[in-house]
């Protein structure tokens, strides 16, 4: 993660391509080791690519992951009705039914907090 952090900032500091120096740099401003395996990986992964189009691409497919939280049935829901005129109306939430507790009566401990 701390390599494509630093990638992440050369790209956010104007250098379109950084090369393993530039990451290496970065990372030992902050005292972290750079690992040159994974430098290596990560450059031979984005090179020729834009980083913009690898995120969005990326944010597509985590789209599909199931995250829990019960609030992924109304996005696959939408998703699976297709590309119809309208969206599918959103379930009613259940309405909680509120019991009311009785209050604990200063009598069953014989004294009151605020005498």
């Amino acid at each position: 993660m701390k390599v494509i952090a630093a990638y992440l900032l050369a790209v956010l500091g104007g250098n379109t391509a950084p090369a393993a120096d530039d990451l290496k740099e970065i990372l030992g401003s902050v005292g972290a080791e750079a690992e040159d395996e994974r430098i290596e990986l990560l450059l031979g992964e984005l090179k020729g690519k834009d980083i913009t189009e690898v995120i969005a691409a990326g944010r597509e497919k985590l789209a599909s992951v199931p995250a829990g939280g019960g609030g992924g049935v109304a996005v696959a829901a939408v998703a699976a009705g297709g590309g119809g005129g309208a969206a599918a109306p959103a379930a009613e939430p259940k309405k909680e039914e509120k019991v009311e507790e009785k209050e604990e009566s200063d009598e069953d401990m014989g004294f009151s907090l605020f005498d």
